[in-house]
């Protein structure tokens, strides 16, 4: 079964419409397809959230198979609800009451999950088609360069700003993130995280319960009933939030009352240096994930809100049928002065840097 999963998938990647450089008029713009390639790691992005639409590597055996969600066409991913692939902002994660106030001057946000603002509001920067500033897949380090102006005031939030993205294939299965944001005229709030959904086993090969992650965090931020920070921190030591040792995605999940959805701290704090933040193996494919980062937190979410939902080929994503590990700040961070601050200034730029690492080469004894 695993095999004629992962041949369907490549199978379905060279056929769907996604095999090559394409482009499509959205709202007045240019929205295209783009590819890189290095080895045998293919990625390919569109402009419209500057979003990761595949990602295909060989398991252990060399099948290829695509291992994140998405869908065949762009106009799915303008009416996606789940963020799939996308880089989400202007704030990443939740804002409590969708508000906040910033050197003396309260802010209203424009509310999009209850009262609260989540992932940058109704049209955040998921949302958004981004100029390709840069695309060179040729080469030593193929990239490419995607930049958005988030205009004064857009979804409530404060002064202009500039955001670049960079995404470069390095060395052996290497994916190099970079997010960069410039504040022009204000100070204002940031936090920027890339939202793929990642199964190891294939897009289309049921959930990821049954795969391993190790998580670099010793604490993780407290919640309320509706995912906003208290302010105070946790030990995960003797709960079902301690991944500091490699356990299945599904060994305690049954303990929470829908799945993951949490921020980690992660050990070593924030900094220019990357530091280890998430290791993630599926022993069937033996397709290994390593993620590190310059970022405080880590939001592992379990796609439990997926119900139904139709990708590539068809398939259909339901609960569980990937994960997210969503390097950022802290979320609600504006109204906690105990959270390492995501306020950007003209004098202080955006600077969030994340590495995955693709293998085969397990990361740990069976």
């Amino acid at each position: 079964m695993a095999k004629i999963c992962v041949l369907l998938c490549f199978i379905l990647l060279a056929a769907s419409g996604f095999a090559n450089v394409s482009g499509s008029e959205t709202k007045g713009k240019k929205v295209g397809i783009y590819e890189l390639k290095k080895g045998d790691l293919s990625v390919k992005f569109t402009n419209w959230g500057a979003t990761i639409i595949s990602l295909v590597f060989p398991d252990k055996n060399g099948k290829l198979a695509d291992v994140v969600l998405g869908y065949d066409t762009i106009k799915e991913y303008t009416n996606d609800t789940s963020y799939i692939g996308a880089i989400v902002g202007r704030v990443a994660n939740r804002i409590g009451g969708a508000q906040f106030t910033l050197n003396g001057t309260h802010y209203k946000l424009v509310a999009n999950e209850g009262k609260n603002i989540l992932h940058g509001g109704l049209i955040g920067f998921s949302d958004v088609v981004w100029k390709v500033q840069k695309y060179q897949n040729e080469g030593d380090a193929p990239h490419i360069v995607f930049t958005y102006h988030s205009a004064d005031g857009e979804e409530g939030f404060p002064g202009d700003l500039l955001v670049t993205v960079s995404y470069t294939l390095l060395g052996d299965k290497q994916l190099s993130v970079k997010m960069k944001a410039k504040a022009l005229n204000k100070p204002t709030p940031v936090n920027l995280a890339q939202h793929t959904y990642w199964n190891l086993g294939g897009h289309n090969c049921g959930d990821v319960l049954s795969q391993y992650i190790k998580i670099f965090a010793s604490q993780i931020t407290l919640v309320d009933s509706h995912l906003i920070p208290t302010g105070k921190f946790a030990s995960v030591k003797g709960t079902p939030y301690d991944f500091l040792k490699p356990k299945a995605v599904g060994s305690r999940i049954n303990k929470l009352a829908s799945g993951y959805d949490i921020n980690y701290v992660l050990d070593g704090g924030a900094g220019n240096k990357l530091k280890p933040a998430a290791v993630v193996y599926d022993k069937k494919s033996g397709r290994v994930l390593e993620l590190s980062t310059n970022a405080p937190g880590l939001q592992f979410y379990t796609s439990n809100a997926l119900k139904d939902v139709k990708g590539k080929g068809g398939f259909v994503y339901e609960p569980h049928a990937a994960l997210c590990l969503e390097t950022q700040g802290f979320p609600d961070a504006v109204n906690h002065p105990n959270f390492p601050s995501t306020i950007v200034t003209p004098k202080k730029p955006y600077k969030h840097n994340m590495l995955f690492k693709f293998s085969t080469k397990a990361p740990y004894a069976s």
